[in-house]
């Protein structure tokens, strides 16, 4: 089982605008970064260049790390001001926004659009993602599905952990993969979605899986989301035939798409980085290692009755 921390690669008027209380990602989408600074009261300044060619400062502050699931008490988050100050202080605060965050010496994050390390010793971060591909490998046919978003993080200590593993599924007909998200050696887990399967609490975090030189065609495509289970941080996901979800352009049955390389991203809980993880797809020379695979699923997936099919 291997295990990541990290992404894949970006990045967002001197207008007034009001003090928002807002999750990650940033709002504004298709930016071009200009600068990340933190000053000595731990806000930070992100200025960037909107895709209308305005350009826009958000100080963010309020949040560090992440809570572990507790559904009486409200996930940590940012507290942002898209007029650079204005809406907090009254005043052109970024005008006089003194930078004291040094070159960043954190843990390795891929994809880093700006980072650095602060006199405390935390880690701020941007990373960005085109994070609402459609799924089952359709081209995109909608804004959002090509969407970069910019996210913020900001941390002490270890990243959040994401471990996953293929196995077969189905008696050898299909592959699959399985993991579990963990933060400080807890599982990462909401307690609320929609019947789609779409949070409705800041705990929930979604798992993106991609699929690489597969049916779907050439290149990196996106193959499935869903949410890690309540109470063990965990998933599954097999690569078998699918229909579309309504709505989609064509609702004929999918191929399985399993690939020569498969890829999972999922969000840190709170305000951690985004994290992923990436590996090759199984051939008939794996196929004895079932029992290695079965194993690591029992010992991972222990408690999770969901996957319990997919071992």
């Amino acid at each position: 089982m291997r295990r990541s921390g990290g992404l894949a690669a970006v990045v967002v008027a001197l207008v007034a605008a009001p003090l928002a209380h807002a999750s990650e990602p940033l709002p504004d989408k298709n930016v071009r970064f200009l600068s990340l600074k933190v000053n000595a009261k731990r806000e930070a300044l992100v200025t960037y260049v909107r895709s209308n060619g305005a350009i826009r400062r958000a100080l963010a502050w309020g949040a560090v790390n992440a809570r572990h699931p507790d559904a009486n008490v409200p996930q940590v988050r940012f507290r942002y001001d898209f007029s650079g100050g204005w809406g907090k202080y009254r005043r052109l605060h970024w005008r006089t926004f003194r930078n004291v965050c040094r070159r960043y010496a954190g843990p390795f994050v891929p994809g880093l659009v700006a980072g650095c390390t602060a006199p405390d010793g935390s880690n701020w971060a941007l990373q960005a993602w085109v994070r609402l591909e459609p799924l089952l490998g359709f081209a995109p046919w909608l804004p959002e599905h090509t969407a970069l978003e910019l996210h913020l993080s900001h941390w002490s200590g270890p990243l959040p952990e994401l471990e996953v593993s293929p196995n077969w599924t189905h008696g050898f007909s299909a592959q699959g993969l399985f993991g579990r998200l963990t933060y400080l050696g807890r599982p990462v887990h909401g307690f609320r979605t929609t019947r789609e399967g779409n949070p409705r609490d800041r705990y929930v975090r979604n798992v993106y899986i991609d699929t690489f030189n597969s049916a779907y065609g050439p290149g990196w495509k996106r193959e499935s989301g869903s949410v890690t289970h309540r109470p063990t941080g965990t998933f599954c996901h097999s690569f078998v035939p699918q229909q579309p979800f309504p709505g989609y352009p064509d609702r004929r049955t999918r191929p399985p798409a399993h690939g020569q390389r498969h890829r999972v991203t999922v969000m840190g809980p709170g305000v951690t980085p985004v994290i992923s993880w990436e590996g090759p797809g199984l051939n008939e020379r794996d196929k004895p290692a079932d029992g290695e695979f079965n194993r690591l699923f029992d010992r991972v997936m222990a408690g999770d009755r969901t996957c319990a099919g997919e071992r």
